[in-house]
């Protein structure tokens, strides 16, 4: 009974939180003042210098970014809070992806100047979909034309949420101190390093008391017993407001709005505070549902119930193969053995580990809701490991696909062997990433999310395989979709060559298809009447069509936006076949496509650029020359920023371009957003 106190005890003061932002934004900063403040480090680490616990790969340290998402952990309050800092460039997308998955609530950061910038968006858009509950810290509080209101209208226009501030800053800009806090009206401010708690400052009173209304009120819109308190006594109780809040936040309805700035030290304080009151623990969030023997299973976060985890991170290190799991249910002890649901394999359990960026500590055992490391040889990225006698197979975080690629080979003949081995290993770590061979040039190409991503991943080869490898040129990965497309196409399978033949005859009708989901790509359909083709033969020919969209007829580029529709067929009675019906389904419609007219459809990208104003005009022009198309201009005090549509084949070495027309004073962010009919791209049969 009393261990399973402990365990309950532990879950309620538990909580599993990711950093999320834009580039630049301060999630690292905000990470290393949050291990220095709860004493977890004894010096605080600087990005600039390179002393970061977080970014603690070289090529981080170099670049001054975070690429690989890595996770802390510390205490606050008698809680303990698992920390994922993610990287805020778009190409590294896929790791955010893959840390929401097993997140339960984030604290997003959004620049005081800059407000919700484009990554800040994709990045909410991402928990939005995963459902992850999140505050707001508006950092850089102290920097020139730093706005606080300004950047809080930007969250409720951009993402389409209901702020909450909860605090009202203490000076602006460089005068920036501290803050109020506006449920319990009281003042923080910080002198160089020391903070102390106040009454309200007098000149700021009648400002904080205007501010505690709007939020009283604000709350109360959202909140049903908020809303009572409300009426009966025309003010609400701090504590109906952080019950209420509370509530609010793991609904999603709304989003509580804080400030600092954590390079100077200034709001972390409040923000874990923050973090312990508002964001929910494993025990506060749904049951994580997974397959088992065909049927939805939930599995709560129960320590003494199955073990069941999520794989979401491997990591291959000089002292062996990591995998990063969340464990969802269930306790995993050294020396058991699991299973890999997906593939039916077994393996023991040699050692677990707490993680500490790139440092880790043996333990005996991780229970429900821990974030812990694990060493098995095989298991990869997405996989289920839970105990063999409940098998449970959990959903995978969803992988984008790559929209760039180059080629590879090694420098040296004799390094070709150890160069396909350093790429499987590099595949198995980022999911993001593919290989393959193209079946005309005999190349290995190398596909990822962008020119970064690819160029960290091949350093990543040479640095930590000691290889010497070429690259080609960058090249995007096209798609083709149907313009036209036929009808009653008919498509007759029939191959005799000695014992049992193969027989099938199908008849289609391929049209494009009106994307309404962006996941959605491909609609099969099948209106046949009479039974003139088995149910498990029409499941056939969907798989024989989704097989043919690997290769369209102009190019050999991936077939997307396509409903097909088996509208006839005939069978006979002893040569038809699943296998013969999915071999007509595969060549009846790469012949259908043929007959179809098909459009050629290349990747873009939204370039937020942000320019002197005195380079606007050549930036323009040089947007324009790359086929650009400008979507949209704001002007900020000495600079412009730009937003335009660009085929993403046009940007490569655009960086170096714009630092060359800007003095090196013009900085930008790309986003992929979908594809676009190419220029040259006329429907044709």
């Amino acid at each position: 009974m009393r261990k399973n106190l402990d365990h309950r005890q532990h879950l309620s003061g538990l909580r599993n939180v990711g950093i999320l932002a834009h580039v630049d934004a301060g999630k690292t900063t905000v990470t290393e003042r949050i291990l220095y403040l709860t004493g977890t480090t004894h010096k605080r680490g600087e990005v600039h210098d390179g002393t970061t616990v977080t970014d603690f790969d070289s090529q981080e340290r170099d670049r001054g970014i975070t690429i690989f998402a890595a996770a802390v952990s510390c205490d606050w309050d008698g809680h303990s809070i698992n920390l994922i800092d993610t990287p805020g460039h778009v190409d590294f997308s896929d790791e955010v992806e893959r840390s929401l998955r097993v997140l339960d609530g984030a604290v997003a950061l959004f620049d005081a100047v800059a407000g919700v910038e484009p990554q800040s968006e994709s990045v909410w858009r991402q928990a939005d979909r995963h459902g992850v509950p999140r505050i707001a810290f508006v950092n850089k509080m102290d920097r020139a034309g730093a706005d606080r209101d300004v950047a809080v209208q930007s969250i409720r226009e951009r993402l389409h949420v209901t702020p909450l501030v909860v605090q009202l800053p203490i000076g602006k800009e460089t005068e920036f101190s501290g803050m109020i806090d506006l449920l319990r009206m009281r003042a923080y401010v910080w002198v160089d390093d020391t903070f102390a708690e106040g009454p309200v400052p007098e000149a700021l009173l009648e400002q904080a008391k205007r501010r505690r209304r709007l939020l009283e009120e604000t709350v109360a819109e959202l909140h049903p017993v908020a809303l009572d308190e409300y009426y009966a006594r025309s003010t609400v109780s701090a504590e109906t407001l952080a019950a209420a809040l509370r509530d609010v936040t793991r609904s999603g309805t709304g989003v509580v709005v804080l400030c600092g700035s954590a390079y100077r030290n200034r709001g972390i304080e409040p923000l874990l505070d923050a973090v312990v009151a508002y964001l929910p623990s494993p025990q506060e969030v749904p049951a994580v549902r997974g397959m088992a023997d065909g049927a939805v299973q939930e599995r709560v976060a129960d320590p003494a119930a199955p073990f069941a985890a999520l794989v979401f991170k491997v990591n291959s290190t000089a002292t062996g193969r990591l995998t990063y799991l969340r464990v969802y249910s269930g306790t995993i002890r050294k020396g058991e053995t699991v299973m890999d649901a997906g593939v039916g394999r077994t393996e023991r359990i040699s050692r677990i580990l707490r993680v500490q960026a790139d440092e880790h500590a043996e333990v005996q055992q991780a229970v429900a809701g821990d974030i812990a490391v694990i060493g098995p040889k095989y298991a990869r990225s997405g996989a289920t490991l839970c105990t063999p006698a409940a098998p449970l197979v959990l959903e995978p975080p969803a992988v984008a696909d790559p929209v760039v690629s180059v080629a590879v080979e090694a420098r040296r003949s004799t390094d070709t062997d150890r160069l396909a081995s350093a790429l499987t290993r590099l595949v198995e770590e980022d999911p993001s990433l593919t290989v393959r061979t193209d079946p005309e040039t005999g190349q290995t190409l190398l596909s990822g999310m962008g020119e970064l991503h690819l160029e960290v991943a091949v350093e990543k080869v040479r640095r930590t395989h000691g290889l010497e490898v070429g690259v080609g040129r960058p090249q995007v990965t096209y798609r083709e979709t149907v313009a036209r497309g036929v009808s009653g196409f008919v498509y007759r399978h029939v191959k005799q060559d000695g014992g049992a033949g193969q027989f099938a005859h199908i008849t289609l009708d391929v049209e494009p298809l009106e994307v309404t989901d962006e996941a959605s790509d491909f609609a099969f359909r099948s209106v046949v009447v009479g039974g003139r083709v088995p149910q498990e033969y029409v499941r056939a020919v969907e798989a024989g069509c989704r097989d043919a969209l690997a290769e369209g007829p102009l190019g050999g580029h991936p077939v997307t936006g396509v409903r097909v529709t088996l509208t006839d067929g005939a069978t006979h009675p002893k040569d038809s076949s699943e296998m013969a019906f999915r071999t007509a389904g595969r060549l009846g419609l790469r012949e259908a496509l043929r007959a179809s007219a098909m459009v050629l459809l290349e990747p873009v990208a939204e370039v937020t650029a942000t320019v002197p104003e005195d380079a606007v005009g050549g930036v323009l022009g040089d947007l324009a020359a790359r086929r650009g198309q400008i979507s949209g201009t704001t002007a900020r005090p000495g600079t412009m920023v730009i937003v335009a549509t660009v085929p993403l084949a046009e940007l490569f070495g655009y960086a170096t371009q714009l630092r060359s027309r800007t003095q090196g004073r013009g900085t930008f962010t790309t986003r992929t957003t979908g594809y676009v009919p190419a220029p040259s791209a006329t429907p044709s049969r």
